[in-house]
């Protein structure tokens, strides 16, 4: 590694530490954009890691309180010092990060920029487990490494850098534990997304950036897995199942009814080209690429599921359309502006999440004022409920409400105009007409897929008919105002 940016750090120019002949312009619409998803600095303490000459150090130093900018290569610690000393409170330090050692608890966030790939699988599992412990209760670890393949065009007579898939790096990072009074400390992602500016200036897609927060880890976490994102990947949405659920909901969908309640429910929206729509747990982006392909409105899908997201990129390159994007992202973590959307769009989704006003408030937030509000959600029936449903709920870990109550959490977090119309019925009606459809494509169906699959989906659209139809499990339709 020394070798490798001993060449390559010779004059300490952005082009050698960006490995990239067009390394100006690339900063120049990067930064921004770069700068935009981390959390707020002011007054915070700011470890950044891998800071080369100073890129990023220069607006970092501006607002924290203090920035302790740390890099392999002595040229490149020496111009960061000389460009950026005099902004304010931070030391540059020249070292191996695999060798640092800082007291617990000092930093709020930690920033790094192409750095965890030049490290072993190993050294970055001990990194984590490190950073977990600098790390403040609530502080964030941000960083963005080149995933697949590389990127810049500097010749390397060789290339000691890991080029890792981003479900890797999820998979390490999720992974790291550390001890905090004998709690169980780890990261929960935050957000996962591709680097816009790469997509646009390159059709680069392998450029990817983290937000992870330090988190307490419950010793009762669903299934045994770390996180709910594990949970939701290695369980109840891996990539088999995820396409099984397609197969049954039609081209794009995983959610009831497919394009057929996606037509229904967003031509309530009135939508308008140019508008700014927020999709919440967009799945694999049926809907998101609907909305585009006929209203021109600009997109953002997020879903918890990296493979949910995985699928909806895919899907994006064959759709070709620039105004969607996705990104892994936890909606009760994520921050946006104060009116970011027009819309805030979600199906069937916020079953999963707790505290609902807390996040109804978030959307209110972002929303721009005159901005719709359209959910639907896996509701329930008044208590009590029949011990099988109570039995569905605890294993999926489930939140549920009346719909009735769901329409009161709205009006709670300020919206206006709220309709919370119970759409049990029509749910009912869906359901029979997919297990009919199920039937009819059986044969095709077991061949994608198994007979073990097949019965299994069956098995669960009955189950779900049998609920509705005890009164137990109930589908809400949600529409509200930001006035």
């Amino acid at each position: 590694m020394t070798e490798f940016w001993k060449k390559h750090s010779q004059e300490a120019t952005v082009e050698e530490m960006m490995l990239d002949s067009n390394a100006q312009e690339l900063t120049e619409h990067e930064l921004p954009e770069i700068l935009s998803l981390l959390p707020t600095v002011v007054d915070k303490d700011v470890l950044e890691l891998g800071a080369g000459i100073g890129r990023y150090t220069c607006h970092l130093i501006g607002k924290a309180h203090h920035v302790t900018a740390v890099d392999f290569m002595e040229k490149f610690v020496e111009k960061n010092r000389e460009n950026n000393k005099h902004l304010g409170n931070a030391d540059f330090l020249q070292a191996d990060v695999t060798q640092l050692n800082f007291p617990q608890k000092s930093f709020d966030l930690i920033f790094s920029n192409w750095l965890m790939m030049y490290l072993s699988d190993e050294e970055l599992t001990v990194l984590a487990e490190k950073m977990l412990a600098w790390l403040r209760p609530g502080g964030h670890l941000f960083f963005r490494e080149s995933c697949f393949h590389q990127s810049g065009d500097c010749k390397r007579e060789f290339n000691p850098t890991h080029y890792r898939t981003p479900s890797h790096y999820n998979h390490l990072m999720t992974s790291a534990k550390w001890k905090d009074d004998k709690k169980a400390i780890g990261f929960d992602i935050v957000l996962t997304k591709t680097v816009q500016t790469y997509i646009k200036m390159k059709n680069n897609k392998n450029q990817v950036c983290w937000l992870l927060q330090r988190a307490q880890r419950d010793d009762d976490q669903q299934g045994g897995f770390t996180t709910f994102q594990q949970f939701l990947d290695n369980q109840q949405y891996t990539r088999r199942g995820i396409l099984r659920y397609e197969k049954m909901f039609g081209a794009g969908y995983v959610s009831t009814g497919g394009p057929s309640t996606t037509k229904e429910f967003v031509d309530l929206l009135n939508l308008t080209p140019g508008q700014k729509v927020l999709d919440v747990g967009c799945g694999i982006g049926g809907g998101d690429f609907y909305m585009a392909k006929n209203f021109g409105v600009e997109v953002l899908g997020m879903d918890l599921s990296a493979n949910m997201v995985e699928i909806a990129c895919e899907r994006a390159a064959k759709e070709k359309l620039p105004q969607v994007s996705f990104e892994v992202a936890d909606a009760t973590k994520r921050v946006f502006p104060e009116g970011t959307f027009d819309v805030v769009y979600s199906r069937d989704t916020i079953l999963h999440i707790g505290d609902k006003l807390e996040l109804f408030k978030h959307f209110y937030s972002w929303l721009k004022p005159g901005g719709k509000l359209l959910i639907s959600d896996y509701c329930c029936g008044e208590k009590p409920w029949s011990p099988q449903f109570e039995e569905y709920v605890k294993q999926r870990g489930y939140i549920l409400y009346t719909p009735k109550r769901y329409g009161q959490f709205l009006e709670e977090a300020g919206f206006t105009n709220v309709r919370a119309d119970d759409r049990t019925e029509q749910f009912i009606q869906v359901i029979k007409s997919e297990l009919e459809k199920a039937d009819v494509i059986r044969e095709e169906f077991i061949q994608e897929f198994s007979q073990e699959d097949y019965d299994a989906i069956v098995d669960g659209w009955t189950e779900k008919l049998q609920r509705c139809e005890l009164g137990d499990q109930r589908w809400g339709l949600f529409y509200a105002t930001k006035h």
